[in-house]
């Protein structure tokens, strides 16, 4: 557990709880969000091949779940960690674009 504090810059153990406590409820809620959106857009696995549906839900749950990480990770008072985090994963997605600061 020191490597990982270290690693991210955590001081103390309750932070790094609140970080893994964080991680855990926002998987469980971008699941649950993306069940009404997939109904809302008339996908279920009764009208498609699972084939299809289970990654097109995986899809969905993605944007969904990088969305709802910094707004579950302030509600934890971590908001920083997991900004600076979003930011560091979707620049090695290649959507750094999306946080250049304008000149």
């Amino acid at each position: 557990m020191e490597k990982l504090k270290q690693r991210w810059g955590i001081e103390n153990n309750w932070a790094l709880a609140a970080i893994f406590i964080v991680f855990a409820i926002n998987g469980s809620f971008a699941a649950w969000v993306a069940r009404p959106v997939t109904n809302l857009l008339g996908l279920s696995p009764d009208t498609m091949t699972p084939w299809l549906y289970y990654p097109l839900r995986i899809l969905l749950i993605f944007p969904i779940y990088q969305t709802t990480l910094p707004i579950v990770g302030w509600l934890f008072g971590q908001f920083k960690f997991f900004w600076e985090f979003e930011k560091k994963f979707l620049s090695r997605l290649g959507l750094s674009f999306l946080f250049k600061k304008a000149n």
